[in-house]
């Protein structure tokens, strides 16, 4: 699942892969009808832009089709020339990397990750926190994301304390 056409462009440079396209927001019921029967035959994974619209959507398709892949291109890789932020304006090496960390998102959404938990790990509240969120979330496979939309994916995504610390050692191994 992606959001237009030019992420199929893109997706195909990197693989060989069926495509199917939201369209923005605007998921008519014909669509939805052919997402749920990709779901159902083979399942699907969710490619959505690493901005708030392509969040929207991602949080719309999960609830609908719970298990569904999930994969996260890193913001940074997802800049155009221009300033734009799309899953068309990553390099092929890059789609590869994220549907090689796809990941699938708990029924049931944990809380093994705290507030407290964020800003320990220098997360949240710190003047890094943005970077380093955006290579912890590049590491485990979660993509960008604001604090709290972060702390939600480490909950949502199954994401374990052994790979959450192996994570923020890589960090402190290139930091220090």
């Amino acid at each position: 699942m992606v959001e237009g056409k030019s992420d199929v462009a893109a997706i195909r440079r990197a693989v060989e892969a069926d495509c199917l396209i939201t369209g923005g927001f605007s998921l008519s019921p014909e669509l939805l009808g052919q997402i749920e029967a990709a779901y159902r035959r083979r399942g699907i994974i969710i490619m959505t832009d690493p901005d708030s619209a392509g969040e929207r959507i991602r949080t719309f398709l999960r609830k609908r089709f719970p298990e569904a892949g999930h994969a996260f291109i890193p913001r940074t890789e997802a800049i155009g020339e221009d300033g734009r932020v799309g899953v068309e304006k990553a390099a092929a090496e890059q789609i590869r990397a994220a549907l090689a960390k796809v990941r699938q998102a708990e029924i049931f959404v944990g809380t093994e990750f705290t507030v407290a938990d964020m800003v320990e790990a220098g997360l949240t509240g710190d003047s890094a926190a943005a970077a380093k969120r955006a290579f912890v979330g590049t590491e485990l496979g979660l993509g960008w994301a604001n604090g709290k939309t972060f702390l939600h994916r480490l909950n949502t995504y199954g994401v374990s304390r052994a790979e959450f610390g192996a994570a923020l050692g890589k960090w402190e191994a290139i930091h220090d």
